[in-house]
C-alpha cells in the first residue's frame, strides 16, 4: 500500500485572498463557492464568456449569483440541487470539470457530462478523475459519456 496523508481539521477558515483577475483564478474559485452556503463576494472577476458560462451552470444548480459591482460577484450556494449537470451548458466550457470535486463534497454524487470549450489540442480529464478516485470516488462512465 502506498503512502497516505492524514489531514486533521476542525479549524475554521476565514479571511481574504487577492487572486489574479483572470479566468484561471476565477473559474476554480467559482467552483469552490459550492463548498459553503455562506454568501461570498468576489472582486476582480473578469467579465468574459467562460465566467458567464460557469455562472450559468452554477445558476442551473440553484446557486444565487449576481454581479454586484464592476467586476464584483456575489455568490451564495444555499440551495444546491443534487442533479446532473446540464450537458448543453457543460459543452460550453472546459472548466465544468472543476465542479466535480465540490459537487461530490456537497451532494455526495454528480452526473458530469464531458467538458467542452475551445479545441486547443488534446486536453484530457484523466488527472481530475484519478484524483477523485484516489479520494474515494466511484467513477462510472455511461449514458453516452
Amino acid at each position: 500500500m502506498g503512502e497516505k496523508f492524514v489531514v486533521q481539521g476542525g479549524y475554521s477558515l476565514a479571511g481574504r485572498v487577492v487572486p489574479a483577475g483572470n479566468k484561471n483564478a476565477a473559474l476554480p474559485i467559482l467552483a469552490a463557492c459550492l463548498l459553503t452556503d455562506q454568501e461570498i463576494v468576489l472582486r476582480n472577476v473578469p467579465v468574459i464568456r467562460d465566467v458567464e458560462n460557469m455562472l450559468a451552470i452554477l445558476s442551473d444548480l440553484g446557486v444565487e449569483v449576481r454581479w454586484s459591482g464592476d467586476h464584483e460577484l456575489t455568490v451564495r450556494a444555499l440551495n444546491v440541487r443534487k442533479a446532473a449537470l446540464d450537458p448543453g451548458l457543460c459543452r460550453q466550457i472546459r472548466a465544468s470539470i472543476l465542479l466535480a470535486g465540490p459537487m461530490l463534497a456537497r451532494c455526495g454524487d454528480i452526473e458530469l457530462p464531458p467538458p467542452g470549450g475551445d479545441v486547443i489540442g488534446r486536453r484530457r480529464v484523466d488527472t481530475h478523475l484519478l484524483a477523485l478516485r484516489a479520494l474515494g470516488a466511484d467513477i462510472r462512465v455511461g449514458r453516452g459519456y
